[in-house]
């Protein structure tokens, strides 16, 4: 994600870097070229014109499909920043109440907040695609780490661990089963929020709509020139741009951020995300305390 302050409007006027403007110009330029040469075929060759209130009524048309389009991916976009900002809460929560209970086994306190601390990590490369625990796997037991990365489901694994050392906790007279269910309830929450972000990923927009709202898009964008050329003549071509700019522009802008768990610009910054997670657990954690002291005198 492009962090950007708001107040300053000119300062990214210009920006290509998150603007979609790559990702539209080879229809863009179609478009201009098309128009261009069908006011020239105007101009020399035969009248092509046609009446604008086809394309003044379905230019109402579009707006609303294409504001529909958009409203529908920001609404995917924001639901997966409150299912993250729920994981941010939830590990903080674990571990802060940890902390408390498991004071006096600080090695069982370092070891569920290692696997806390993994969780989000595990929880992004499962919505990519992608494999690893972040910058904590080297810190976790060999044989463990191994076991959830070829576990069926990484993330699943890694919750299921945190269990294990709460339970442990249990066993070890450290908390009571009121306690023990308590600190669950965090975990469960972690696993259903990681199910709402594969809701999210695992079911795009339907194939229908996105098929028609595109189709719909070409045949406007393509057929304007016809119904301005009469009246704009070569002015044509730079209105053609202007609208195909405006409404290529807004359809991709639903196509970059309806799914926000990727590489793109605009997706969700999971790895800063993720990191931030890291550095408050092992704060709380008392991780943080434990290699400051484990560093040599005057580093």
């Amino acid at each position: 994600m492009i962090q950007y302050d708001p107040h300053k409007w000119l300062d990214h006027f210009f920006d290509v870097r998150g603007s979609l403007v790559r990702e539209i110009f080879v229809r863009v330029a179609l478009c201009v070229a098309w128009s261009a040469g069908v006011v020239a075929f105007h101009k020399h060759v035969h009248d092509v014109a046609m009446p604008s209130l086809l394309h003044t009524l379905m230019g109402v048309a579009m707006g609303m499909l294409l504001v529909f389009r958009t409203s529908s991916s920001y609404d995917r976009f924001w639901e997966g920043r409150k299912l993250w900002g729920g994981i941010v809460n939830e590990t903080r929560n674990l571990i802060r109440s940890a902390s408390v209970h498991l004071k006096d086994d600080p090695e069982l306190l370092a070891r569920l907040t290692r696997w806390t601390a993994a969780f989000p990590w595990a929880a992004m490369h499962s919505l990519r695609g992608t494999d690893g625990l972040g910058p904590q796997a080297d810190e976790l037991p060999a044989a463990k780490v191994k076991e959830a990365m070829d576990a069926q489901s990484t993330v699943l694994a890694v919750s299921v661990n945190i269990t294990y050392c709460l339970r442990e906790a249990r066993d070890r007279g450290l908390i009571t089963d009121f306690i023990l269910a308590s600190l669950e309830q965090n975990v469960q929450q972690l696993v259903d929020y990681i199910g709402g972000c594969e809701r999210i990923r695992k079911t795009p927009m339907p194939f229908a709509y996105a098929v028609h709202l595109r189709r719909a898009l070409v045949l406007y964008c393509f057929t304007l020139p016809f119904a301005m050329v009469e009246t704009f003549g070569w002015t044509t071509v730079v209105d053609v741009l202007v609208l195909a700019y405006t409404f290529f522009g807004i359809e991709e802008i639903g196509v970059e951020i309806e799914g926000p768990f990727g590489h793109d610009d605009n997706d969700l910054p999971l790895e800063d995300i993720c990191e931030t997670i890291h550095k408050n657990l092992y704060a709380l954690g008392g991780l943080e305390k434990l290699k400051r002291d484990a560093l040599p005198e005057g580093l």
